[in-house]
């Protein structure tokens, strides 16, 4: 695996980072960049190659967080990442960001039973309750994630049901247990210090899937936005 090159970029939060994995080694850069995402974005990623003294077609495959976010936000990471695979013919991973704040969890903390949401404005979150299994393949055993319910975006109320009585073991990563009282009461000593995603989480992901060959091309490259029903009018072009 020490051969594999992987760049990684997300912005679809308030967070804006890029990641590099290279010769077995991780960098990264991480900005917060609310509102210049667009701005910042390919700088940083001109930098950490820059540092590591490669070429955007060294790398084997472009990493992006495809959501869930801000609408925006997700928009722009799906659009970059997008516009620098076609450029340099490269796979794509996409990485849910929900599930890169488990990882970070685990990363940072060992945890293997997260709770991951985000604020998703107008009274919901953007949800995900996630478990920690190992995979064994031919080159070593790697981590991957259970959804234990699809991605959804809830009200706090529905949260709170769906969860009923939690057991032991469970932490809470992301902007949205902060963001409401009702979740704010479900994290109490649940809480980490993980609250926006970061691309270098989403790395080690992304290894898993590209051993698995879960890689897609540019063309297909599909934001995760959660509110379709929402997002669906305001895409261009469409009435």
């Amino acid at each position: 695996m020490d051969n594999l090159t992987l760049l990684a970029l997300d912005t679809s939060t308030e967070a804006c980072s890029v990641a590099l994995l290279y010769k077995g080694e991780k960098t990264s850069l991480d900005e917060f960049a609310q509102r210049t995402h667009t701005q910042r974005i390919l700088p940083m990623v001109d930098t950490l190659l820059a540092q590591s003294g490669i070429g955007l077609k060294q790398v084997d495959a472009l990493v992006f967080g495809r959501g869930p976010g801000s609408f925006t936000g997700v928009r722009v990471g799906a659009g970059i990442a997008q516009g620098l695979a076609l450029g340099a013919n490269l796979p794509v991973i996409p990485i849910s960001n929900l599930t890169a704040m488990a990882q970070a969890a685990y990363e940072k903390q060992g945890v293997e039973k997260v709770l991951s949401a985000i604020d998703a404005r107008m009274n919901e979150v953007y949800f995900s309750q996630l478990s920690a299994q190992k995979v064994q393949l031919d080159v070593g055993e790697f981590l991957d994630w259970q959804l234990l319910c699809p991605e959804q975006v809830l009200s706090p109320e529905s949260v709170v049901a769906q969860l009923g009585q939690l057991t032991d073991g469970w932490k809470t990563v992301g902007t949205g247990w902060s963001a409401y009282p009702q979740l704010t009461a479900i994290a109490v000593g649940r809480e980490t210090d993980i609250v926006l995603p970061s691309a270098q989480y989403m790395l080690s992901l992304a290894q898993l899937k590209w051993l698995q060959k879960q890689t897609i091309s540019a063309l297909e490259i599909e934001p995760t936005y959660l509110r379709n029903e929402v997002t669906w009018k305001k895409l261009p072009g469409r009435e």
